[in-house]
């Protein structure tokens, strides 16, 4: 049996510990215990969360862990110099470590995050940047395995780092499994951005949500006015000033903005040539996706791919 040891501090967001819901529906699916999850803090006993209500946990001891997972807060903690000094010790005999959301900041005050790639919740990882400048922060990840350090960025993202970290156990089924179950979306790569465009979007009305959703879904398509039009139950000229008002932006721009996020991402995924990427996103050819990506990103496909290989490679080498 796998043990994880799951590290709280007074005043972790409750949030977290989402993520041990995926080593618990892990032994479901194995239908046997492939994992034991251990709530630890540095004295043990009552910890109080971020709703204010306590949980109990163990204190650290001298046992061992195949993996432990930090926990964040909703700001960034202090970390006191014997969690410091457990995270330390346990990284040396522990198979990997992880940390959710500010979580980043215990690993990188105990020295573990030196020289490696790293992220956190996007509110954060500017500063992680400037406190800790021997760390390799990349913004904008879901989250990022560095040999056996791993860091998520905030919220949910700590379900996408668990679901990966099952995956390497288990294999990619078992990991899908555990997403159904949790009825999640879809399960997110580590390179994909933390910042969603439909969100970034957030139109007001369901009819206006209706045809973003039918664009998405069907990037392949013309997605002209009349088509979305008609997936909002409008006609074309009461949908595009619908759509203006609410988002700011015209129908065209919408579209392209999601293109270019589901292009990026099979681009950073890596496994399509670039022609075949902008068919399926529907720029149809690679001309129309390079100018999209330079409006968008300020550099062209060629340079996301080549990031993203870079980056793999450097995730790849040993600890």
């Amino acid at each position: 049996m796998l043990k994880i040891g799951f590290v709280v501090n007074p005043g972790f967001q409750i949030m977290s510990l989402s993520a041990m819901s995926v080593f618990e529906f892990a032994n479901i699916a194995a239908g046997e215990p492939v994992y034991e999850v251990v709530l630890l803090s540095e004295h043990g006993g009552p910890i109080v969360n971020s709703l204010g209500f306590a949980m109990q946990t163990a204190a650290f001891d001298g046992r061992s862990f195949d993996t432990l997972v930090v926990g964040g807060a909703t700001g960034v903690a202090p970390v006191s110099e014997g969690v410091a000094a457990f995270l330390g010790r346990g990284a040396r005999r522990a198979r990997r470590i992880a940390a959710i959301c500010t979580g980043a900041f215990a690993l990188a005050e105990s020295g573990l995050l030196d020289g490696r790639r790293a992220t956190t919740h996007w509110m954060y990882t500017r500063e992680l940047a400037s406190r800790f400048p021997t760390v390799r922060v990349e913004e904008d990840r879901i989250f990022i395995a560095d040999g056996p350090v791993w860091t998520s960025a905030g919220m949910t993202a700590g379900l996408d780092l668990a679901l990966a970290l099952v995956e390497a156990d288990r294999g990619a089924e078992v990991a899908r499994q555990i997403a159904r179950v949790l009825v999640m979306y879809h399960r997110r790569a580590g390179g994909q951005s933390q910042f969603s465009t439909l969100l970034e979007i957030a139109p007001r009305s369901d009819r206006i949500q209706r045809a973003l959703s039918h664009a998405k879904q069907n990037l392949r398509s013309t997605l002209s006015v009349e088509e979305l039009a008609e997936a909002a139950a409008l006609s074309p000229r009461q949908f595009s000033r619908l759509f203006h008002a609410e988002t700011g932006r015209t129908p065209a721009k919408a579209v392209e903005s999601l293109r270019v996020e589901a292009a990026r991402l099979m681009m950073e995924e890596g496994r399509h040539p670039i022609e075949v990427i902008a068919v399926e996103t529907g720029f149809a050819d690679r001309e129309r996706m390079r100018r999209a990506f330079l409006r968008a990103f300020g550099q062209p496909p060629q340079s996301i791919r080549r990031g993203a290989r870079a980056a793999g490679a450097a995730t790849a080498l040993p600890a």
